[in-house]
């Protein structure tokens, strides 16, 4: 089935623009109520417990449905899922803006983070419309575009919130949405699709149910207890549900996710070193936001607000804006691997720094600019693997599945950070606080994870795995500019 646009070809900086605006608005919805976090259960009447699900909603809904999404993209069109990604993003912003419950906030927390999925279909279809020699940019623009949402939000929404009504927030963010979605309408060309096939709605709800599994018993194990029956049962579902999946998977002749194209060692070992550079890369989104707010009474924090942490950590989002096309050109110039494993080179050697540079707020900005360099090299490289060892009818599968693998490592990095800091804590005025050793374990273990993803990286074989004939001319241009 296909679709199509009439009117003028439009001009590839266009194309890119609104991609890239998508991802960052998008993406910007993970970071939109941190400031709000403390406050919400006053805001809405309710727990600690339950406000923090207003966090952990968007995750799950972005990762339980970014898969199906890359899927219905190959299946019916990428413009076409693009559009249909911003209707959840929109009515989620209204909802949370309307919200005068923790109930709706989480259901309009969940809508926003089905947008998620705009995110891998961009990617994916900068490889239908783009002219091969601006593939390489554009991809890894597109793909840093999530760290570069992800850290612009918190100052922007820490502004908004301490200046004006925290409804402020999401009745921007629903106008954002909106506008892009017009932006998708009048710019993204429509491309004919090259799958076949029908929707594999048990795959869909079989993975959808193991992730949640997972992402439920990782996210909220700090919480219930490493060893509550709640906890321990959704860690033991989750691979049961997963092999299950696994085994329909296999013998489905339309599958959601096609287990045998992700088990080519090409793309195999690009998802393993995509879930280790997202365990590296956010445990400093966990650790130095927290320094920065400690009072200066600790010996350790920095005593900032919120919104001047948000504004510290901001020139690193930027940082990702600038380095991506650099790592397109090394790509090109060598290999996507290379750039892959010297961003986990880049990203290890940042939190290296953190222990000579923890003690000022200059320091603490060099070290996320650091980090997000090599994370910008990084994302930007996993696509471009990924494409090159799939068929063209697959890329936006291919691309979502690879998206959902970062999501599992960010997670995990959460719950491990998060046992490790609990675990090391010093007593303040009658608080349990983070000690400064904890903060230094949680680096080190980021710095490990990224030299532990520098080293898969380089393991990735590089070869043109995608059979269909009809794609040749596209992946060898894939494989030199990308």
């Amino acid at each position: 089935m296909s679709s199509s646009r009439s009117g003028p070809a439009v001009r590839p900086a266009a194309i890119i623009a609104v991609l890239a605006t998508a991802g960052i608005v998008a993406s910007l919805m993970q970071t939109l109520v941190v400031p709000l976090i403390g406050e919400l259960p006053t805001l809405l009447h309710t727990t600690a417990s339950n406000a923090s699900w207003a966090v952990t909603a968007t995750l799950l809904a972005g990762a339980v449905t970014t898969p199906a999404t890359g899927r219905l993209g190959d299946l019916y069109g990428k413009r076409r899922m693009l559009l249909a990604c911003i209707v959840p993003l929109t009515l989620g912003s209204v909802l949370c803006a309307l919200a005068t419950s923790v109930g709706m906030m989480i259901v309009g927390r969940g809508l926003q983070g089905m947008g998620m999925g705009v995110i891998a279909l961009g990617i994916s279809a900068l490889r239908d419309v783009m002219p091969p020699e601006k593939l390489g940019s554009s991809v890894a623009l597109i793909s840093s575009s999530l760290g570069i949402g992800g850290a612009l939000g918190l100052p922007i929404a820490a502004a908004i919130a301490e200046h004006a009504s925290w409804r402020v927030l999401f009745w921007i963010s629903a106008a954002l949405s909106a506008l892009v979605g017009v932006l998708i309408w009048l710019f993204i060309p429509a491309v004919p699709t090259r799958a076949q096939g029908r929707f594999d709605y048990v795959g869909a709800l079989g993975l959808g149910t193991g992730l949640i599994c997972l992402l439920v018993g990782v996210s909220k194990g700090a919480d219930w207890g490493w060893a509550s029956g709640t906890t321990l049962g959704l860690l033991i579902a989750a691979p049961v549900v997963f092999l299950a999946w696994g085994w329909w998977e296999l013998r489905n002749p339309a599958p959601l996710v096609d287990l045998r194209v992700t088990a080519r060692p090409q793309v195999l070992m690009t998802n393993a070193a995509s879930v280790v550079v997202g365990l590296a890369m956010y445990s400093s989104s966990l650790i130095i936001p927290q320094l920065l707010q400690l009072p200066k009474a600790t010996g350790y924090g920095l005593g900032q607000s919120i919104q001047a942490t948000g504004l510290w950590m901001a020139p690193a989002g930027l940082m990702m804006m600038l380095v991506s096309p650099l790592g397109a050109k090394l790509s090109a110039a060598t290999s996507p691997k290379i750039t892959l494993s010297l961003g986990g080179a880049v990203i290890a050697t940042g939190y290296a720094s953190f222990l000579a540079l923890s003690g000022s707020t200059g320091g603490l900005l060099v070290v996320t600019v650091i980090i997000n360099s090599g994370v910008a090299l990084a994302y930007g490289a996993m696509p471009a693997l990924i494409m090159s060892g799939v068929p063209q009818s697959e890329t936006a599968s291919a691309n979502s599945f690879n998206t959902l693998m970062r999501s599992v490592g960010t997670s995990v990095s959460a719950a491990v950070v998060g046992v490790v800091l609990a675990h090391m804590t010093v007593n303040l005025g009658g608080h349990a606080i983070a000690s400064k050793d904890g903060f230094r374990t949680g680096m080190l273990i980021g710095c490990g994870a990224a030299l532990a993803s520098a080293a898969v990286a380089l393991t990735i074989p590089l070869r043109n795995a995608a059979p269909a004939r009809q794609d040749e001319d596209t992946q060898a241009a894939l494989v030199k500019n990308a």
